[in-house]
């Protein structure tokens, strides 16, 4: 007997405190077989997800819709967020009865008038396809987990490393776990645990931080005898919304005290360190103070407070002010989202000469400097990233020298985890003096392994890992670090759908 599988995506991560909304045009949409063949040679989630359910010759797969940001952003523009839903679920509705679901979502999209996107298309996708087709649902361990989306979905998975390079994995994970609810019948029951915390820093990467102890003890319980899946969400501080906090969650075979007495354990263990789990900043002026220090190699100046990978508008020239202020003299390379830029040096061509505003673009905490500089390159700004070998689009984008300085301008935010902007202008981040990053974390390989020093700056953006600068209006209160002497009380909340 043929079983049939519906598959859809919608992800997006979004900031808050980015006063640019996002719009459909920042997404990359694909409507039935485009979905699949999007997915194809590349590490994602519904890739790996393919690998598992394409060894199965009675399943028939259903390609339904995929909502995928270019990059995170601002809150998404209602008006958008309402086409996506619809066209989301128009996708749905045209599947026809299926015996099974699996969604790729992220967890901290939030519209201006919907503050759980995904909780919305589960919802309404469970009005569609009855209460008994299961429902699998992935997401990054950046999320904020609701309520509404434990309700809707049978099980969920999510990501096991950070920096992210499971995503793959966590397709599979994702596909094995719906097979196990349709061949074997097993019952999942999953539990969820908030903690009051919200955590920025260098020990939540996974490899080598403290936080890699709670995913191995979650690691350890899904693949156990009865366990079906858990993981930690540390949510995306920057997206302010009811429930965003940090969660354990533990999902088993019809276990629930087994599962909620691993997740307050590892709660606690996670609780106990929350402090260590905290960005340790240098000032903006100390730190360029230590870049003049250095004078062989390359230092890498992280600007995670404009990290648009991140939800941040990329526009942030303050790192650039403060090198040129204090006189760094060493050669300087600097993204940043700067549209008018793009457009002068496009007008200018290669060669020409421009006279720029450079920064403050989008974001106007940020004042526009001044710079007079020669076109080097211009592109369409399409190309392949090196972390999972997707095209990626920073729209029209020019490369720009003024002075010692080398600066990468893009129409459009794209990620900067990992180096793919710059060399696909060819520029090799290892020829400068000093490098700006706008990512909180890359893989060792990108910038740890052969950099002379990699400083963490306090500098201001929409997503800073100096939170209590932030100004949170919305998330739930007292919550650390925002709040004074907060207390934690474990309170586990269990959802089951059979």
């Amino acid at each position: 007997m043929t079983r049939r599988i519906l598959i859809a995506e919608c992800k997006q991560e979004i900031s808050s405190f980015n006063p640019v909304l996002s719009h459909y045009h920042d997404f990359r949409i694909s409507v039935g077989t485009a979905l699949f063949a999007h997915h194809v040679g590349i590490q994602s989630e519904i890739a790996g997800a393919l690998a598992i359910f394409s060894q199965h010759p009675d399943l028939e797969l259903v390609p339904a819709y995929g909502a995928q940001a270019n990059t995170s952003g601002g809150t998404l523009a209602a008006a958008s967020f309402r086409r996506i839903a619809d066209e989301f679920l128009a996708a749905v509705r045209a599947a026809g009865p299926v015996d099974g679901v699996y969604f790729s979502l992220h967890g901290a999209m939030a519209a201006e008038q919907e503050e759980d996107p995904e909780g919305y298309l589960l919802t309404e996708t469970r009005k569609i396809l009855g209460e008994q087709v299961p429902i699998v649902a992935s997401f990054d361990l950046h999320g904020i987990i609701t309520d509404r989306i434990l309700q809707q979905c049978d099980a969920i998975t999510l990501y096991h490393t950070y920096p992210h390079v499971d995503f793959f994995q966590t397709g599979e994970r994702s596909a094995w776990l719906l097979l196990r609810i349709l061949n074997e019948g097993v019952r999942p029951v999953t539990v969820r645990v908030p903690i009051p915390a919200l955590v920025r820093g260098d020990e939540l990467i996974t490899e080598t931080g403290l936080f890699g102890r709670m995913i191995r003890a979650t690691q350890m319980l899904e693949t156990s005898p009865g366990g079906l899946s858990a993981g930690m969400f540390i949510g995306n501080p920057f997206t302010d919304l009811p429930e965003l906090c940090s969660n354990v969650i533990v999902c088993t075979d019809d276990e629930p005290e087994r599962a909620a007495a691993a997740a307050v354990a590892i709660a606690h263990d996670f609780w106990s360190v929350r402090e260590q789990l905290q960005a340790r900043l240098t000032p903006l002026r100390d730190a360029v103070q230590q870049a003049l220090a250095v004078v062989d190699g390359t230092v890498v100046l992280v600007d995670a407070a404009d990290a648009t990978s991140s939800g941040a508008s990329g526009d942030s020239n303050a790192i650039l002010r403060e090198l040129l202020a204090q006189g760094y003299r060493r050669s300087v390379l600097a993204p940043l989202v700067d549209p008018p830029a793009v457009r002068a040096a496009f007008a200018a061509g290669v060669g020409g000469q421009v006279q720029l505003m450079v920064g403050g673009a989008l974001d106007p905490r940020f004042e526009p400097l001044p710079m007079t500089a020669t076109v080097r390159m211009l592109s369409d700004g399409r190309f392949r990233n090196e972390s999972d070998g997707a095209y990626w689009q920073s729209g029209e984008t020019a490369v720009v020298e003024a002075g010692q300085v080398t600066l990468l301008f893009t129409s459009r935010p794209v990620s900067l985890y990992d180096r793919s902007l710059f060399l696909a202008h060819g520029q090799d981040p290892a020829a400068f003096g000093a490098v700006i990053v706008k990512s909180p974390h890359c893989q060792y390989r990108f910038y740890a392994a052969w950099a002379a020093r990699m400083i963490n700056i306090d500098a201001p953006g929409s997503t800073s890992a100096n939170l209590p600068t932030l100004g949170h209006q919305r998330c739930q209160r007292p919550i650390f670090p925002l709040d004074p002497a907060v207390v934690f009380e474990p309170e586990p909340r269990f959802f089951q759908r059979w």
